[in-house]
């Protein structure tokens, strides 16, 4: 079932990115993450009372909040660099440089979070990278 949601996470980041390009055309970059921000948080709750997620918000760890907060940041900034970013470049290039968040990621997996880093991973980190550079030169 996971394929199923990164497949479809992949699609809507597609999707959002095309939108956005649209959307943003004579808009102030910061004010439209910000809009995009609302429009989110309002799905996102909407989603927690219809599924009847909430009451799980007091079991809800310390260091949970911590790093789920530190995340909300991360993200924000994300998000405000990506719509700059988007606004003043082609989405044919700044989609792909933001799509080396996929290197990153497995990189810092690797280092924080112990996960195993294989041949396959270094492969795909390198292509991932050489696509990269070949999409936006």
């Amino acid at each position: 079932m996971w394929l199923l949601y990164a497949v479809l996470s992949a699609v809507f980041a597609a999707l959002t990115s095309i939108l956005a390009k649209v959307g943003i055309d004579g808009v102030n970059s910061n004010l439209a993450a910000a809009i995009r921000t609302v429009v989110v948080v309002v799905m996102s709750w909407g989603i927690v009372f219809l599924t009847n997620a909430q009451k799980g918000i007091t079991e809800i760890s310390r260091k949970s909040w911590i790093f789920l907060i530190l995340s909300g940041l991360a993200t924000g900034a994300s998000w405000l660099c990506y719509y700059r970013a988007l606004q003043m470049g082609q989405a044919s290039k700044v989609v792909p440089i933001d799509k080396m968040s996929v290197v990153i990621t497995l990189v810092l997996a690797f280092v924080f979070l112990h996960e195993e880093f294989t041949a396959r991973s270094l492969t795909g980190c390198v292509l991932i990278g050489a696509g990269t550079l070949i999409m936006v030169i």
